[in-house]
């Protein structure tokens, strides 16, 4: 693709070479660079990229996007280009260069996306003609995943080809890309939604976390709609204020356009503040009061619930009430992109649960295990008050949790006080310990226990005893949960991650293949 196409939608400060040399790739990474490839200079939280701009002329870098001034000794044969801020810009130059493939750039706006064809580079360098896809964004704290990934099966039910952008695993239909983060890079990230393009994918669903969205990974994606889950204490770590994380992920809704819809959860108190400047169609959904999408648990057990949806009963194998928000998150969503209420009722009635949220395993003596990704303290407290419901004080609740490395210290005597609070038994343990010592970690989080919780905790640093030990408490009619790292099949111990996975482990003790 020629450069000066490449830099099409993006504002140039000053350029220096040939704006009309061709490019083959494009990347953020000197390590990655190829012949004739553009190279931009972006500074990271951890590096900057301007200190590589000679090691990516040396692998055969074309041209350079930079955003300080231009390199003393520039090569005859290699076009730089200035702009303001690099981290804004590579998401539009991504975007542009994979044949924009949400349809973001195209210029007439009425008419939608699923009616234009766009351009799309195939691996052979040819161009084909694909519409656009119809991308829903989703962030929040919790429920990300769960509602990207229902959405994904569920308009695969409806009989669309979908693609999935999640923590979990990505998909172009039904093929499994493997994730790395929540939300990619900018460049990995448009070459991701370009191959569902090619593959005919109609829609993708995508978790936008709240890093993506400060660090401009998603600048130049055109989103039909977004949906707000909830917003709690997390990754201050990296934003230092809970406002700053707020508003990072208000910046979402700020973004959509008067033809994407925004769909938000009034039981957050945070719900109507992410839409407050919003040009989108605002729909709400709510468990507690009138909103466009209600719901309410009819009926409930460990195997899932009977809801009322809209004055719908429909039965799923979800619980608690924070799924029941989840679903009807998912259900607004198909409703505002055309679907068939009855229908999506009934599709979703087939669907199951995510991968580590909430999956229940049962004992041959009686008792069961949930597995579940929680790792703030409102995702326990949602996780406990379902299995609370659940049990009714039938059985005694017994939590085996941990909190990682690394991260916001702040949220583990917080974690710990949820465990307790809403726990017969807690077993504080190793998560992913990351660079810091697991007993430190854990001493962390008892020192959020008063006297009377600390009489029923343990703290046990190998995780695999720490189930173990859960499952030999455990007697018929009870119910442990094992919080924390759900779908991870690792521990991330010293910058090595080594197998382990949850599911197995419980398996092991429960004594089941």
């Amino acid at each position: 693709m020629i450069l000066k196409e490449i830099l099409s939608h993006v504002e140039m400060l000053d350029s220096h070479g040939d704006l009309n040399c061709d490019i083959s790739g494009i990347d953020i990474d000197s390590r990655q660079v190829s012949e004739n490839h553009l190279f931009v200079a972006v500074k990271g939280t951890q590096t900057d990229g301007h200190a590589f701009i000679e090691k990516a002329v040396a692998q055969g870098a074309r041209a350079v996007v930079v955003c300080e001034d231009f390199p003393t000794n520039m090569p005859e044969n290699v076009t730089f280009v200035r702009v303001a801020n690099t981290e804004q810009v590579v998401g539009v130059l991504a975007t542009t260069f994979y044949g924009d493939p949400t349809g973001r750039f195209v210029n007439d706006s009425s008419t939608s996306a699923s009616d234009v064809a766009q351009n799309v580079a195939t691996a052979e360098g040819e161009t084909t003609q694909k519409a656009p896809l119809k991308l829903v964004g989703v962030t929040g704290t919790n429920g990300k995943t769960t509602i990207a990934t229902v959405l994904y099966q569920l308009f695969r039910g409806l009989g669309y080809k979908v693609g999935l952008v999640s923590t979990v695993c990505n998909y172009i239909d039904d093929r499994a890309v493997e994730a790395t983060h929540t939300t990619p890079d900018p460049i990995s990230l448009n070459k991701l939604l370009a191959d569902m393009v090619e593959a005919g994918c109609e829609y993708a669903f995508m978790e936008c976390s709240s890093h993506s969205i400060h660090q401009h990974r998603i600048e130049g994606l055109k989103f039909v709609g977004g949906i707000f889950t909830n917003l709690t204490r997390d990754h201050l770590d990296y934003h230092k204020t809970f406002e700053n994380y707020r508003d990072a992920k208000k910046m979402f809704f700020d973004g959509l356009d008067k033809s994407a819809f925004a769909i938000t959860n009034l039981d957050d108190r945070n719900g109507a503040v992410m839409v407050q400047n919003c040009k989108a169609q605002v729909r709400t959904y709510s468990t507690r009061s009138m909103a466009d999408y209600k719901g309410r648990i009819v009926e409930e057990s460990i195997e899932g619930m009977l809801l009322d949806i809209n004055g719908s009963e429909v039965s799923v194998p979800f619980v608690g009430r924070f799924n029941v928000s989840n679903l009807l998150g998912v259900y607004g969503a198909a409703v505002m992109l055309g679907e068939d209420s009855a229908e999506v009722l009934r599709v979703l009635s087939t669907l199951r649960p995510v991968n580590g949220r909430f999956e229940a395993i049962r004992s041959p003596k009686g008792c069961s295990a949930v597995i579940d990704y929680a790792h703030t303290p409102d995702a326990l407290e949602n996780v406990l008050t379902a299995i609370q419901e659940i049990v009714n004080g039938k059985g005694q609740i017994i939590t085996v949790c941990g909190a990682g490395g690394n991260r916001d210290k702040g949220k583990r005597p917080l974690m710990a006080q949820e465990a307790a609070k809403r726990s017969d038994r807690v077993i504080i343990t190793s998560d992913n310990p990351r660079f810091e010592r697991p007993e430190d970690i854990i001493a962390d989080m008892l020192a959020g226990l008063d006297e009377a919780a600390r009489a029923k905790t343990l703290a046990i640093t190998d995780r695999r005893e720490a189930i173990r030990t859960a499952a030999a408490l455990a007697q018929a009619g009870d119910v442990i949960l094992v919080a924390g790292k759900g779908h991870e099949p690792y521990q991330e111990i010293e910058g090595v991650k080594h197998h382990f996975d949850d599911h197995e482990e419980v398996r092991s003790a429960f004594g089941i293949a």
